[in-house]
């Protein structure tokens, strides 16, 4: 079974088939196994090259499945610091907190309710994939069975909340944390993580007024998909923002690393345009400084960059590239068209907590309404992300660039074409027959046009 829940980026399935407690105890043996070897190959000993972090969202199946998870660390000679039901970003944290040799979070993140899984991270939180350790761990975990490893391993809980918190106010304005500035943002927690974590990290925060919307995440079930990218599931955020006449509205996915900002009007704002919006305030007092973009941003983004003396890079779609990214440039931030936001101060990973943080922050040193902020990003009309069933996707993208011989072309993911006037991004799906297109114009026409004429060579259009 553990060829079909091993992905690219992750572990995951639908529970208990084929995600089972049996499955978990191999995971947890193999990844303890891997991220000890790695510990040691970098010098490490003692506990610090032993002592792995886990954390659990709040899904049914998730205490059974940490449950065995840790059985199979244990089984593996490792230090497991049980950190409790938490989002995400807080394993990443804890792991830097506690100079561990990683982490992993059992959560399915945006999935729904029968779906779970595993995150692993190894030291400082850098991700651990396909290409970066998860085919190891798979390999180890295919031969995992009680009583096959050494033992000697042990276990404890932690209750980091406190230290999580501190690192976290930090990065929210003085006039904010003592009252003297008020912000009024109402929060959809997606019956998820950010359902635990804003009462205990923002709840008494005195310049926050917070109205909650599907907070409660005590029976692992969701109102709506705990996906904020998806139109319908921002309703109500939409909604409560323009019937109390807050001054933002934040939705979160299941897991808490991933958010979506709603402007004060209830009109979603692309996190694209969020992202070179915020890159201002990052830029300040560094001249010279990179930022991070996913390739299939707006063309805003790197303009804007460039404009407050930055240097803008590209980055490969999914947290893995990003993250690396992130540290081979030095960038203080990064952001993804998919709502994932990523800082140096949080060791160079996601987390939707401190992505609030960041607009809260922005949006006081602005002093004006979020729409108004994002405006001046608003340069160009964007078709959306458009998929395209095609069972030769390699074969469409040559006839792409045989169709355009005059575009500037580049392959860092999937193909990207400047055509002058136009210019797109087409992705090829890992899992699925599917093309997915990016593109962008200076006027909804062309765009709509362009969309067109590709589509005879992308084939037939996915309608959702």
């Amino acid at each position: 079974m553990l060829s079909k829940i091993f992905k690219a980026y992750d572990v995951r399935g639908i529970y208990p088939d084929p995600l089972s407690e049996v499955d978990a105890f191999g995971v947890g043996f193999g990844t303890a196994r891997h991220l000890m070897e790695v510990a040691g190959r970098e010098g490490r000993a003692g506990d610090r090259a032993r002592t792995i972090v886990v954390g659990r969202d709040m899904r049914k199946s998730s205490p059974s499945l940490v449950r065995a998870l840790k059985d199979g660390m244990l089984e593996a000679g490792a230090v497991v610091v049980d950190v409790g039901m938490v989002d995400t970003p807080f394993t990443y944290f804890a792991a830097n907190h506690l100079d561990a040799a990683g982490a992993v979070q059992t959560t399915a993140s945006h999935n729904p309710a029968q779906y779970n899984g595993f995150k692993v991270s190894g030291i400082g939180a850098r991700p651990v994939g396909q290409d970066t350790g998860l085919s190891a761990i798979k390999a180890i975990a295919e031969g995992a069975r009680r009583g096959s490893g050494p033992g000697g391993g042990r276990e404890e809980s932690r209750d980091l909340w406190d230290a999580y918190r501190s690192h976290l106010l930090r990065f929210l304005p003085a006039s904010v944390l003592d009252g003297s500035r008020t912000m009024h943002v109402v929060i959809d927690a997606s019956n998820g993580m950010a359902g635990t974590m804003v009462p205990k990290v923002f709840g008494d925060v005195k310049g926050l007024r917070i109205t909650p919307i599907n907070f409660d995440n005590s029976t692992g079930e969701f109102v709506h998909e705990p996906n904020p990218l998806v139109e319908a599931n921002l309703a109500p955020t939409r909604e409560g923002v323009r019937a109390l006449k807050a001054d933002f509205g934040v939705c979160f996915d299941g897991d808490a690393d991933r958010c979506m900002v709603i402007d004060e009007r209830g009109e979603p704002v692309g996190c694209d345009l969020l992202t070179g919006w915020l890159a201002q305030g990052w830029l300040e007092g560094r001249p010279g400084a990179s930022i991070v973009y996913d390739l299939r941003s707006t063309r805003s983004v790197a303009e804007a960059v460039r404009e407050r003396g930055g240097v803008p890079v590209e980055g490969r779609v999914g947290h893995v590239f990003m993250k690396q990214k992130l540290r081979d440039t030095g960038a203080p931030f990064g952001g993804e068209l998919s709502g994932h936001f990523y800082f140096a101060d949080m060791w160079c990973t996601d987390s939707g907590a401190r992505a609030f943080a960041n607009v809260v922050s922005a949006l006081v040193a602005a002093g004006k309404p979020m729409s108004g902020c994002i405006t001046p990003f608003r340069r160009y009309s964007q078709s959306g992300e458009i998929n395209f069933e095609n069972d030769d996707k390699q074969g469409a993208l040559d006839a792409l660039r045989a169709r355009y011989p005059h575009a500037k072309c580049h392959t860092l993911d999937g193909l990207s074409m400047d055509c002058g006037d136009w210019w797109a991004n087409i992705r090829m799906s890992n899992t699925e027959p599917l093309l997915r297109l990016n593109l962008e114009a200076r006027d909804a026409g062309t765009v709509a046009a362009k969309v067109r004429e590709l589509e005879p060579i992308l084939g037939h259009r996915v309608e959702h």
